[in-house]
């Protein structure tokens, strides 16, 4: 097995390779590059320094969402178009949960936080038991208002991750004290994450059908609500 994995969901770009036992390699890039311009020729850098071919992959993977909405958008056609072109299967990954396989907690919690504006986050919520992650909360949109809700009963550390990390602890660490901000370096989107997520569903027999592959954006795109509350004006009465 030899996945190769993209992440492009924020800022940073990166690609992984990861085989039955080992994290092979990683490149990742925080330059201000567009994606479209970085992700391929990182994928091509990598497999030749990691001694593979593209006729060295077996599977696909690639953070489908949520998140940057043009991001996301390019990290996706990018595997789907990689993985058609080989006949491979390719595998969607939630980067919320993502990052949570990413920062590599032994206990406690890990709360995914993408900053989605408006005073709202994408957020997962996950606990950790020896190292095994089981996820609480399904993706959503959420208020800071409404986390706070959710985190200010529980026990134990929680680890906040992803570029809303700051931005909710500097909002709710008054009222939920056992808040932990991670070190720069284990706190944002990575494709090692993305891989290993990806291999957990390989082990678990999902197909990894790539025509079926969409990016999940968790709401409307701005355009989209801006169509929207013209459409809805228009059908008013006057």
């Amino acid at each position: 097995m030899l996945i190769l994995a993209f992440e492009t969901s924020a800022k940073a770009a990166s690609v992984a390779a990861l085989d039955e036992k080992h994290l092979l390699g990683e490149s990742y890039q925080n330059t201000g590059l567009t994606h479209s311009q970085t992700l391929m020729v990182m994928a091509e850098d990598l497999l030749k320094q990691c001694g593979k071919t593209v006729s060295d992959v077996t599977a696909v993977a690639v953070a489908a969402g949520p998140g940057s909405f043009t991001g996301v958008r390019i990290g996706v056609a990018a595997a789907k178009g990689f993985a058609w072109g080989a006949s491979l299967p390719c595998y969607g990954v939630s980067t919320l949960e993502a990052m949570a396989e990413t920062l590599g907690v032994w206990e406690g919690y890990v709360c995914p936080c993408m900053d989605a504006r408006r005073s709202q986050v994408y957020n997962a919520l996950f606990s950790v038991n020896t190292g095994r992650i089981n996820r609480l909360r399904e993706d959503r949109a959420i208020a800071l208002a409404e986390l706070k809700e959710d985190l200010r009963d529980r026990e134990g550390p929680i680890f906040l991750v992803g570029d809303g990390a700051v931005l909710t602890y500097q909002t709710l660490s008054d009222t939920v004290p056992n808040l932990v901000l991670p070190p720069e370096h284990r706190m944002h989107q990575r494709a090692a994450g993305v891989a290993l997520v990806a291999a957990k569903q390989i082990a678990a027999g999902f197909p990894g059908d790539g025509n079926a592959l969409i990016p999940n954006y968790l709401r409307l795109s701005q355009a989209e609500r801006e169509r929207a509350e013209r459409e809805k004006k228009q059908e008013e009465p006057l």
